[in-house]
């Protein structure tokens, strides 16, 4: 049967390969969505010929409305141009790899419109996890995981009930600082930083895999996804990326997803779940690997790994608040405003500043913690700039 699906922040690196496995597998893509990249999101719209385009402002919308004027595909602007697109939409799943913040609104809307959502934004359940696992249940709406770590807890889980969980082993290539002092980490540049061991990503998301704020996110999105708390999730150093994460079980069996680092099967497995189709990821060849190790996380040189724990279990809008700061710290650094280091400095300031956070309840109250998150963090970043 021929899949329908709908693939948000096409333009990124999830995004990009989502659309590799909907060309090898045949999917018909009925909705993309861009943030500014007319060039590439043309490209795709003419390429699939989706029924929707969506693009993240008025102006990108403007210019792509021209572009594609020879096609009949309806173009949307903004937030809520995604959520009426997502809405107006046949695709049964869509593919949320928007980053940042930014997703939170889309994977809300497909929740209302009922999809299932094959989900590669981490944020929106770093932000406001509780209020989007509650909104998932109440409307019957399934959530497949799309980050190769969740996805393979997503599939571990299948051998045992959740009372015989013991705690869940999130796994981390260690990043491209492995083994380095803080005192090291002061001196290493943005082109040593973006060069990542195993994975091509976006410059975003491999500046949080250097810090491990990615892995921290992850913790966070593990808690709300499988609803274990913080407290049992452990996460083990794995410089060679094929075990993607395992699940402990009370009898001491552990289990895991074994496989090569390609997010292209995480996409596949989301889409096509509960069925298994033949990859378009290249098979794994355990002789030619040859051995696999595993280390502790030196929490000292990245302490951003305990303050996802901290942000966790604090609650309200604490999570918010530290996604906030890590995306205003991690541009600054991307601009070469901050050095390696102030990146953890400027998130823990910001979070210990706002300790208030954890009050919020709403969605209204987490959004403006998020907004004044960014406020603190953009006038320490301002007062340090020469770090």
């Amino acid at each position: 049967m021929e899949k329908n699906i709908a693939i948000l922040g096409v333009t990124g690196s999830v995004g990009m390969q989502a659309l590799d496995v909907a060309r090898a597998r045949g999917y018909k893509v009925d909705l993309i969505s861009a943030n500014i990249n007319e060039k590439q999101a043309e490209a795709a719209a003419r390429e699939f010929c989706p029924r929707f385009l969506a693009m993240g402002n008025e102006e990108a919308a403007s210019s792509m409305k021209t572009r594609l004027a020879d096609t009949d595909i309806k173009v949307f602007s903004g937030e809520e141009g995604i959520a009426q697109a997502i809405s107006e939409s046949s695709a049964e799943t869509v593919v949320n790899s928007i980053l940042g913040e930014a997703g939170l609104v889309p994977t809300l809307a497909v929740i209302e419109a009922g999809k299932r959502l094959a989900l590669a934004n981490k944020e929106s359940l770093v932000i406001a996890g509780d209020i989007v696992m509650s909104r998932a249940s109440a409307c019957g709406v399934e959530i497949i995981p799309v980050d190769s770590e969740h996805s393979a807890i997503f599939q571990s889980l299948k051998s045992g009930r959740a009372c015989e969980v013991k705690r869940l082993l999130l796994t981390a290539s260690g990043g491209p600082f492995f083994g380095k002092t803080r005192e090291e980490l002061s001196r290493v540049t943005l082109a040593d930083t973006l060069a990542h061991p195993t994975w091509k990503m976006g410059r975003k998301i491999t500046v949080d895999s250097a810090t491990l704020m990615n892995k921290g996110f992850e913790i966070v999105e593990a808690a709300h996804l499988f609803g274990i708390g913080a407290e049992r999730i452990k996460v083990l150093v794995h410089r060679e990326s094929i075990l993607h994460s395992a699940v402990e079980y009370i009898d001491n069996s552990v289990i895991g997803e074994f496989s090569v680092p390609d997010m292209r099967m995480c996409v596949q497995y989301a889409v096509d779940y509960p069925e298994r189709m033949k990859s378009v990821s290249d098979e794994l060849d355990l002789i030619k690997i040859g051995a696999l190790t595993f280390k502790e996380v030196d929490t000292e040189a990245f302490p951003l790994l305990e303050l996802a724990k901290r942000a966790y279990m604090a609650g309200g809008g604490s999570c918010a608040v530290m996604n906030a700061a890590d995306e205003v710290a991690v541009s600054a650094f991307l601009d070469g405003k901050i050095g390696f280091n102030a990146i953890s400095d400027t998130v823990i300031y910001t979070f210990n500043k706002m300790s208030d956070a954890r009050l919020a309840k709403s969605l209204e109250d987490i959004i403006l913690c998020d907004r004044r998150a960014r406020a603190v963090a953009e006038a320490y970043v301002k007062e340090n700039t020469n770090w």
